[in-house]
């Protein structure tokens, strides 16, 4: 039997084991027909994927390299004899394969496939097939079946209170980073707000990148729990604490394959938040011509999705339409973010006005939750909160109690102005481009990389004057951005 040796390779999220190709006692063709390998010891099991090696400074005989995902989810200690065998793919792949031809999966058929998603039994090429076959058709009892799937694999945080709040916006609109303000806000007030984030799927950084530019948000339960009790609210990543793990999985493979469908979102957002613990939940749903909702029949459709799937977990919702036709906020990147969301907080004079009015506008959904407060006034209690520096004080204890970053990292040094090619009004932004040209500048992994927006829709400009400003850490990151801006630069005028 072989044994344990970890190899500081990274993997993720797929496992990973790695064997020499000869003098193990198989063939090459066994090797090939392996493929995925199951590997178990001291009552542990996991699946993995077979890479095989041909350099024994890397593996020797009579050992089985681990990737780091592989190593830490075995979980035994290095030196420890396993078995290995040929992986029998899983059961649910068959589901798998009726949903690509059509056919509507029940309950326990969407909870085998998500269970084995959990277990790291699939591979990304299994778990893309299934995101694909999915995206071309779902039923609305599918979709609450994967939502209730995807809270039972995980964990589950309690609070000790009849009501706990939380926002969530479904993304789309660049430097939508209201979460950060609203946070805050609700924490001042006094209500119980846990509010776990994913980092980016397909924008230039989520609420969980640009938190972790100010503190750390890899937290775990325990933590999370110390930090509610004594400050009412949390910012962190919830990866770290396994609330609906699944979501991450799928997560992982969405983000190149760019797929973000309405099933799979309301699935993500509410199985995340019933795992969280809310009771209460404000949505965001930016509609414009270029968000993730372009009109007002799939704002309609999609908030009765999210209705109808809230109501069956037991969350009680309030769905806001928003103005999704720009991005809100001057930055879009982790550093540029949380520099806006800084300067609302700190009630700076040049704070971007529409930020700071959105997220207002949603505190004040949330406060209305608060049966304390009088129907409607909750707008008022959130603009005094904000107004009298009780919002910043409670951020930044809120950072303090996570673990305040030492400095805000510099923003990335090769810088590119892109400037109008002509005089006249702005009249349309496309926000799908922007968070292109920032991502491609290298946003949210560089974190100084991304884009200042100088103007917005409706602004009078001439020609040669600068539209926004590309920030990258490197010169490929910025030639990258540049040449997606040279193709299109997002703005449109008039």
């Amino acid at each position: 039997m072989p044994r344990i040796r970890r190899l500081p390779i990274d993997t993720h999220p797929e496992n990973t084991a790695f064997l020499l190709r000869h003098g193990n006692g198989y063939s090459a063709e066994q090797f090939q027909a392996l493929r995925k390998i199951r590997v178990t010891g001291g009552g542990s099991e996991i699946l993995a994927t077979l890479a095989l090696v041909d350099d024994e400074s890397i593996i020797g005989h009579g050992e089985i390299g681990l990737g780091e995902q592989a190593f830490r989810r075995l979980n035994l200690p290095e030196g420890t004899e396993v078995e290995i065998a040929q992986a029998r793919p899983p059961a649910s792949l068959d589901y798998v394969r009726r949903k690509i031809d059509g056919d509507t999966l029940g309950e326990a058929e969407v909870s085998a496939i998500i269970g084995d998603i959990a277990a790291h039994r699939y591979s990304p090429m299994e778990i893309g097939a299934f995101l694909v076959a999915c995206a071309g058709f779902m039923s609305t009892p599918e979709t609450l079946a994967l939502t209730r799937a995807m809270v039972n694999v995980g964990n589950h945080l309690k609070w000790n209170a009849p009501l706990v709040v939380d926002k969530h916006c479904i993304g789309g609109i660049p430097n939508n980073r209201t979460s950060m303000i609203v946070v805050p806000i609700v924490a001042a007030h006094g209500l119980i707000c846990p509010k776990t984030s994913s980092r980016a799927i397909t924008s230039p950084c989520g609420t969980a990148d640009v938190m972790e530019v100010l503190a750390e948000v890899n937290l775990s339960a325990e933590k999370m729990a110390e930090i509610v009790a004594k400050e009412h609210a949390v910012l962190a990543w919830g990866g770290r604490v396994n609330l609906s793990p699944a979501d991450d999985v799928l997560i992982s493979v969405e983000r190149p394959l760019r797929l973000d469908t309405f099933e799979q979102m309301v699935a993500s957002i509410i199985s995340k938040k019933v795992a969280a613990g809310s009771t209460h939940l404000v949505i965001d749903i930016p509609v414009g011509p270029t968000a993730k909702v372009r009109s007002q029949g799939d704002a309609v459709r999609l908030r009765k999705l999210f209705e109808y799937v809230a109501r069956h977990m037991g969350l009680v919702t309030n769905i806001v339409f928003t103005d999704g036709s720009q991005p809100v906020g001057r930055g879009v990147g982790p550093v540029l973010e949380a520099r806006d969301v800084l300067a609302v907080l700190r009630n700076e004079p040049d704070a971007p006005e529409d930020l700071r009015d959105h997220a207002v506008a949603l505190a004040g959904h949330v406060l209305d939750f608060d049966p304390a407060i009088e129907g409607g006034k909750g707008y008022s209690r959130a603009l005094e909160l904000l107004a009298s520096g009780e919002a910043l004080a409670a951020m930044e204890r809120i950072i303090d109690a996570q673990g305040r970053k030492p400095a805000m990292p510099d923003l990335g040094g090769f810088q590119h102005e892109v400037k109008a090619h002509r005089s006249g009004r702005i009249v349309a932004i496309d926000c799908e481009r922007i968070a292109k040209i920032a991502r491609q500048a290298g946003a949210p992994m560089d974190q100084g990389a991304g884009l200042y927006l100088m103007h917005k829709i409706g602004e009078q400009v001439s020609k040669g004057d600068t539209l926004y400003r590309i920030y990258a850490g490197s010169e490929a990151g910025l030639g990258f951005g540049c040449d997606c801006a040279d193709e299109n630069s997002g703005y449109e005028i008039g």
